[in-house]
């Protein structure tokens, strides 16, 4: 406004909210996210019906997979979906408990606000007392070895407890440590796990205690003709990456025939090149063939008569895994095939799964890349065993990494509360509020497993208080019996780093919604455009 006069510096149309009003909205829609999924966290959590705008339905209570399906609107509300996805992204547990964690920051920032502590004093208050919170983790944490495989079930189990797939954990957790374990790496003296070398084929039927551990691969193809063997023992396996097939020339290019036996010649030619080509895969001793492209059906006709068991159009990513499975190198020319460029299997066989039939590759020596075939009662089942799978299969894969564990059931959030408020008092001044209010904010784990489990949150939180006072670092919430237990008896164990990055996560989401005092969204698009199209929707 200049002289009575006011100036238009944004489109019409655009909305602004400026100062408290708009701080007080983004925290508002943050908080409602952490609300949404706050019910599911432990293992008496309830599940999500999730239904999308097409009608297929998601039953689920894995944090990140609500908040994906979830169409978010807010900005603010979608900064809090990007913590469950970083968390799921980096340790694949700890999603709800990350923006569960980031909701209660929120909250008792708001609080503070309303005391006028400036939000960049509550910032910097929060960074010192995350910094402070992952020492705190380092301190109670416990070293673990990759041969303890007992402790690793544990962890698996913990991950899986929380997950529909629960009455299964023993089974299940035991699926995952042996996954690990076989394509677990030491790079530069450190231990490397590629998830990715995990495939996990899905096939709904029978039940979950059907699911089981491949050492080897699951193709989910069939041979490429009925006269291959459907069982190869002692399997030599040549992974090609080329096309079985008569090659077309690169440019434009006409066959002019004029005599019938020309026809004869070009056909007769066709099958020299499909039998050499053949040749060349029988003179390296091969008795199995992955192609990542197709097979002419004359070479199929070959093939089959040679005894071969050949699978096309096998996908880029299982040629990959089979190459770490069997040991074969992936060869982009014939030439070069010979029988140090194959791999091995005791068996490749042809299994008939459900109404599919698909190819198992099984007995591979020491191998790097393994297959978990996941069954289930209904399509719904299958999905959510699928996802609790990734979640104990990521678990198992941090803790071996970094080799160390602390306790769950709240045990550590009470912990790093108890000895937040003592280092809050040395700090002194405006932050000393922001790392008190930190130190609050850790207590939402114990105290919402408790509420989800049906006990008394301001009891349970009493008691374990008055545990961690007298030194008992593990103790946690037995959900089952709503007492205070030693969590490292009752098994309930996590890998260091779900605790590390839902702190991160959560902290860092926090500040930036804290830090933003205007928010100016321009006007939306849809309504002008159809207006210029002459007439909106409702005079169509």
């Amino acid at each position: 406004m200049m002289a009575g006069q006011p100036i238009l510096i944004l489109k019409e149309g655009t909305r602004r909210e400026t100062g408290r009003e708009a701080m007080k909205n983004n925290i508002a829609a943050a908080r409602a996210i952490a609300e949404a999924v706050r019910s599911t966290l432990g293992p008496r959590g309830m599940d999500k019906m999730l239904v999308d705008s097409m009608g297929d339905v998601v039953i689920t209570n894995d944090g990140v997979t609500i908040l994906k399906e979830i169409d978010v609107e807010h900005p603010a509300a979608k900064m809090m979906v990007e913590v469950a996805k970083t968390q799921d992204s980096e340790v694949g547990d700890g999603t709800t408990t990350a923006v569960v964690l980031a909701g209660e920051l929120l909250k008792n920032a708001e609080a503070l606000l309303e005391q006028n502590v400036h939000p960049t004093v509550i910032a910097s208050g929060y960074r010192l007392a995350a910094e402070k919170a992952k020492e705190i983790l380092e301190e109670i944490a416990t070293p673990i070895d990759l041969e303890d495989e007992e402790t690793l079930k544990k962890i698996a189990a913990t991950a899986l407890s929380s997950k529909s797939a629960s009455m299964a954990k023993e089974h299940l957790s035991t699926i995952a440590v042996k996954a690990v374990k076989k394509i677990v790496e030491e790079v530069d003296g450190k231990r490397y796990v590629d998830i990715d070398s995990v495939q996990l084929v899905k096939k709904q039927g029978g039940a979950i205690d059907d699911t089981e551990l491949i050492e080897g691969m699951i193709i989910d193809k069939e041979k490429v003709h009925p006269g291959m063997p459907n069982v190869v023992k002692d399997a030599k396996i040549a992974l090609i990456n080329l096309a079985l097939e008569v090659k077309k020339p690169e440019i434009d290019a006409n066959i002019q025939i004029k005599d019938p036996s020309m026809v004869h010649a070009f056909l007769e030619e066709e099958e020299k090149i499909l039998r050499n080509m053949v040749e060349k895969i029988k003179n390296s001793g091969a008795n199995v063939v992955f192609c990542q492209k197709g097979i002419d059906d004359m070479a199929q006709h070959f093939l089959a008569r040679e005894g071969i068991y050949a699978v096309r159009r096998v996908k880029k990513s299982d040629m990959e895994k089979l190459s770490k499975a069997t040991g074969a190198k992936i060869v982009t020319n014939l030439d070069d095939l010979t029988s140090e460029e194959l791999g091995h299997a005791e068996v490749v066989e042809q299994r008939k799964i459900g109404e599919d039939n698909m190819t198992f590759v099984i007995g591979c020596e020491n191998p790097k890349a393994v297959s978990i075939l996941i069954r289930g009662g209904t399509e719904h089942v299958v999905d959510e065993v699928e996802r609790s799978l990734k979640d104990a299969l990521h678990v198992v894969a941090k803790a071996v990494e970094d080799g160390k564990i602390v306790t769950g059931g709240g045990s550590s959030a009470v912990e790093i509360a108890l000895r937040l408020r003592d280092y809050a008092a040395s700090v002194g001044g405006r932050q000393q509020l922001a790392i008190e209010a930190f130190a609050d904010a850790m207590e939402i784990v114990p105290r919402t497993l408790a509420e989800n489990a049906g006990h008394d949150p301001i009891d349970m939180l009493i008691e374990l208080r008055k545990a961690h006072k007298n030194g008992q670092v593990n103790a946690g919430i037995n959900v089952y019996e709503g007492k205070v237990t030693d969590m490292k008896e009752l098994g309930v164990i996590e890998p260091i780093r779900v605790g590390k990055q839902a702190i991160d996560s959560a902290t860092d989401a926090a500040i930036m919604i804290l830090r933003i005092d205007d928010v100016i969204a321009a006007k939306g698009e849809t309504k002008g455009k159809e207006s210029e199209k002459g007439g909106s929707s409702e005079e169509e």
